[in-house]
């Protein structure tokens, strides 16, 4: 990103008289030297970008543990016993000690009221950053808003109420809104817009999670969800009306989604936050690796329950579709929301191998369900290994300001067709989809309730939840939105791929007129060059159980680690365990429930 040279900058500075920015400094002149200039303080700040800011390669892996995802192995979290305290992590605290540091010392007389408060308040939006991630996690946390010495009797002192903590996120919030002056049209620093879309964030998680998980909450907190509710849909209406930003059309259905993520530079109309790759600074992202590499990474692939929420092109649901049971791949992807087919391998997806563009159809030799995906990827295998893509990774977009928008609206019951038009609407018009673009829905999608969220009988809420899944699907979302709307137990659904009609009989994936996989239990032969063969017998080598059988043991949906279980405990497992080693050290912590 940007500001890495500046960083290097800071570094320097820091060196003439000060070891490190989270110590004491030894001498006010060093202190004088950093906080007593707006160059000072913005070589400081640009420090909390790396530090808080979630790494091009922690969004680009950010799904690995959700519903949709069919991966290599079970989470340890989702194994019976595989995850506890001993095993726990992300008790972390030192970069916290950086922002208070400059919060405190960022009163120099020799810099105007004006700057120091931007500057303020751009720590103040990063120790939110940093406590949001912490309460998602956590829960309950300490509280801290000073730099901390060691023999500070808070040091170790317990954890604040969920109240407290997360009032104080959203005055820091609030604050940073009100303050930040900066204006980047890089995409890569913290403006006002910024703030104001991740305050949507936080609010629309903060305003869901207490409504739907009241008997695990304080007393009187989940009154409070419709209050955190209005704060996120103001937030977003901020953006939506001030900010400047609209949804990428460039290019037209078939391509302006996924130019989101694979353009070097972030698409400036609607990537509000990005994490910029340049190849001259040797700053580079893992993408491609991550998502084709037969042995690096979670292979990550849809599973079928999830692809089958992507609607018709006409708006309608696919489920409605008589047969969709039974559709092999090449033809259950025709004809479906644009952002599927700029999702996954599928059609006439093409790559560039050398100095020819060859057809992608799934490989096998990466998916494990047929849905192999492609949305941070860039179209040439020469990308394939080690860090070498260049392109950008957007932290926040509009798109997600827009479903904010619309889902806080939506559980407040307060939305109209006018919300929806310039929402949801709004982005199905973006991904080719022709009806039901400007009026809310009326009638419940049968699938969608009954295999994902049959608490909610509101059409408008259910549509939003598809709406969300399908445009932000590998962004890194879906596992804390589980948890706010209290699904847990979609963690445990079968990982099923595309169907097999049969065994032995070649499948052509893209329609060239060209097989491209084949299943079997005994190994063909002759086999047919080019065709992956796939075997789906009970056994391996007859005595190793086969993770990838067929739902009908010669035909049927493709099923991978059916064979081991996966668990969610709604009790716990909603939350994090404290680690057990941080407990030991400060014991005035309690752990969270049944941890």
């Amino acid at each position: 990103m940007k500001h890495i040279l500046l960083i290097a900058a800071l570094a320097m500075a820091a060196a003439s008289g000060c070891k490190k920015l989270d110590q004491e400094p030894e001498a006010t002149a060093t202190k004088s030297a950093i906080f007593g200039s707006e160059r000072g303080l913005q070589l400081y700040t640009n420090s909390f970008y790396n530090n808080i800011l979630p790494t091009a390669g922690a969004i680009v892996r950010g799904d690995e543990m959700c519903d949709f995802a069919a991966r290599t192995s079970i989470p340890e979290f989702l194994t019976a016993n595989g995850y506890g305290p001993v095993q726990g992590s992300g008790w972390n605290w030192e970069h916290l000690r950086n922002i208070n540091y400059f919060i405190q010392n960022c009163n120099s007389p020799l810099v105007s009221d004006e700057i120091k408060r931007n500057y303020i308040g751009l720590a103040r939006f990063f120790r939110a950053w940093f406590y949001f991630d912490k309460v998602k996690r956590f829960g309950k946390v300490p509280w801290y808003n000073k730099a901390m010495s060691i023999d500070d009797p808070d040091l170790y002192k317990p954890r604040d109420s969920r109240a407290l903590v997360m009032d104080s996120v959203l005055e820091d919030l609030n604050y940073a809104c009100n303050n930040i002056t900066i204006n980047d049209p890089t995409r890569s620093l913290i403006t006002k817009y910024v703030a104001y879309a991740f305050k949507s964030r936080v609010c629309l998680f903060e305003g869901t999670f207490r409504k739907y998980h009241q008997d695990s909450l304080a007393a009187g907190l989940g009154e409070t969800a419709d209050k955190w509710l209005t704060e996120a849909a103001t937030a977003a209406k901020k953006v939506m009306d001030e900010g400047g930003f609209n949804l990428n059309t460039s290019g037209g259905s078939a391509s302006s989604y996924r130019q989101l993520f694979t353009s070097k530079a972030p698409v400036a109309t609607e990537v509000i936050l990005s994490n910029i790759c340049d190849a001259s600074l040797s700053v580079l992202n893992d993408a491609n690796w991550y998502w084709t590499s037969a042995t690096y990474g979670a292979r990550l692939s849809f599973a079928r329950s999830f692809v089958n929420t992507y609607l018709n092109i006409d708006g309608t649901p696919f489920t409605d579709n008589a047969g969709y049971k039974t559709m092999t791949f090449v033809d259950e992807v025709k004809n479906r929301d644009r952002r599927l087919q700029q999702t996954i391998r599928m059609g006439d997806y093409k790559r560039v191998n050398g100095n020819s563009l060859e057809a992608a159809p799934p490989v096998f030799s990466y998916t494990y369900t047929g849905y192999q995906p492609i949305k941070w990827c860039l179209d040439d295998v020469k990308y394939d290994g080690g860090t070498v893509n260049d392109n950008s990774i957007c932290i926040i977009r509009y798109a997600e300001v827009l479903l904010n928008y619309a889902e806080a609206l939506a559980e407040l019951g307060t939305m109209q067709d006018a919300d929806w038009a310039k929402t949801v609407g709004a982005l199905r018009a973006r991904a080719g989809i022709t009806g039901g673009l400007t009026t809310l829905p009326t009638v419940v999608d049968p699938y969608l309730k009954n295999t994902y969220f049959g608490d909610i009988s509101d059409p408008v809420l259910l549509e939003i939840r598809r709406e969300r899944g399908v445009e932000l699907a590998w962004e890194g979302f879906r596992f804390y939105d589980l948890v706010r709307w209290k699904k847990g137990e979609l963690l445990t659904m079968p990982w099923n791929g595309f169907y097999v009609p049969a065994l032995d009989v070649p499948m052509d994936l893209n329609g060239d007129g060209t097989p491209d996989v084949c299943f079997y239990k005994t190994m063909p032969s002759p086999t047919i060059k080019g065709v992956t063969y796939v075997n789906v017998n009970a056994t391996l080598n007859g005595s190793t159980p086969n993770p990838q059988r067929l739902s009908n043991d010669t035909y049927g949906e493709l099923t991978w680690l059916k064979n081991i279980s996966r668990v969610f405990d709604s009790k716990k497992m909603y939350l994090y365990p404290i680690p057990q080693n941080d407990i030991l050290v400060n014991q005035a912590l309690d752990q969270n429930p049944w941890w």
